[in-house]
Formats: C-alpha cells, sequence, structure tokens
C-alpha cells in the first residue's frame, strides 16, 4: 500500500469513527442536545481535528442520513437483483423496507425527518449522494414496474406512468409502516405489523396484477 493509500485509509477511518460516535451521541440523546465536543470525545479526536472533516454539527447529520440511505438502497437493489417477475421483485422491496424499518429503526427515522430537517437547505456533496441515493432507490421500483408490464405480471393500464405509481406505492407502504409504530389513541387491539404489512402489499399488488 503506497503512502498516499494509506493516508486515505486513514481519513476514512477517521471520518468513520465520527460518525459512529455520533450516530451513538444523536440516537441516545437528540441531535439538538448533542454537543460537537461529545462527539469529538467519542470519536478520540480532538474538537478542531472534527471540523477538518466536518463543517458543523449539521453536516455530520447530513453524513448519517447518507449513511441510512446508502443502506436502505443496498437493501432494494438486493431485492430486485434476486429476479423473478416484476411483481415478485416489487413484492420483496416492500418487505425489505418494512424490515428496514424494524432492524434499522434509528435509520429509517433519520430518512423519514430528513424532509423537516432544516440543514438540508445548506447543499454539499453528502446533500447530492443522498439525492442520489434516493433517485437509485426509486428507479429500482420503476424498474421492476416496467419489467413487471413487459413480463405480464402487471397490468399496464394499472401502471400507466411507473414513476408516478413507485411514488404512489413508496408512500403508502410508508404510512403503512407508521402506523404500525404508533400506539393506538383508541386503545384498540392493533393487528400485528407483519401482517398488516402482508395485507397492504397484497392489496397494492393486487391493484396493478395482470
Amino acid at each position: 500500500m503506497s503512502a498516499n493509500e494509506r493516508r486515505e485509509r486513514e481519513k476514512q477511518e477517521r471520518r468513520e469513527s465520527i460518525l459512529d460516535s455520533a450516530e451513538q451521541c444523536f440516537f441516545s440523546k437528540g441531535y439538538e442536545r448533542t454537543a460537537m465536543d461529545e462527539i469529538a470525545r467519542g470519536a478520540q479526536l480532538s474538537r478542531a481535528l472534527l471540523y477538518v472533516y466536518f463543517k458543523d454539527k449539521a453536516a455530520i447529520m447530513r453524513g448519517l442520513m447518507l449513511r441510512a440511505g446508502q443502506q436502505l438502497l443496498t437493501r432494494f437493489q438486493a431485492a430486485q437483483a434476486a429476479g423473478g417477475s416484476g411483481l415478485e421483485q416489487l413484492q420483496r422491496i416492500g418487505w425489505s423496507y418494512y424490515q428496514f424499518s424494524v432492524e434499522a429503526p434509528d435509520y429509517f427515522d433519520l430518512l423519514t425527518d430528513a424532509s423537516t430537517f432544516s440543514h438540508l437547505v445548506d447543499s454539499d456533496e453528502q446533500l447530492q449522494e443522498l439525492a442520489s441515493c434516493y433517485d437509485q432507490s426509486m428507479a429500482c421500483m420503476i424498474q421492476s414496474l416496467t419489467d413487471g408490464v413487459a413480463d405480464g405480471s402487471l397490468h399496464p393500464e394499472r401502471v400507466a406512468d411507473p414513476v408516478l405509481t413507485a411514488c404512489y406505492l413508496r408512500g403508502a407502504l410508508h404510512g403503512v409502516i407508521l402506523q404500525t409504530r404508533q400506539p393506538d389513541p383508541c386503545e384498540q387491539p392493533q393487528m400485528p405489523a407483519e401482517q398488516l404489512i402482508g395485507y397492504t402489499l397484497q392489496m397494492l399488488n393486487h391493484s396493478m396484477r395482470a
């Protein structure tokens, strides 16, 4: 390994250690109550060195949102790459989204709250990469919808616009996932989360099936 390669690896390791420390702080006590000094201590770095990698606390939060977006994209890509009909791909993508919310709930919350995070207006490379992750995740769904129309598993009239259909499917499933994470205000017995998600996916797929 060359000296330049070693330096780049060390820089990446420091960056990841900062994000790891911030993740623990943000998820345990909240973004607003976390100080940069705490993140620096957790990463075993000086506060001054922290600012070499991230210009402020908001930039660190954007880094964590990017990490979450990358994890979700990996799940979507794996679900699509497993093959099968377009309808089967969509079924797996839907389950992968739910599993992400269960297995990585803090990351799921980060992406849910991203639209209301005021510092997202401060555009940087991380934000551009996060937007790319979102676009690629949607592209997985759009491609599966297109594949489904082509292979006959989805009705072309019910998927007239794959882009709008992908937005509808993701929004509908996201809403149901949020419902499974909230207590019932009327204190009525709740349907098991996986049963509700399965039923939702069944109904969504039925609405598009050829």
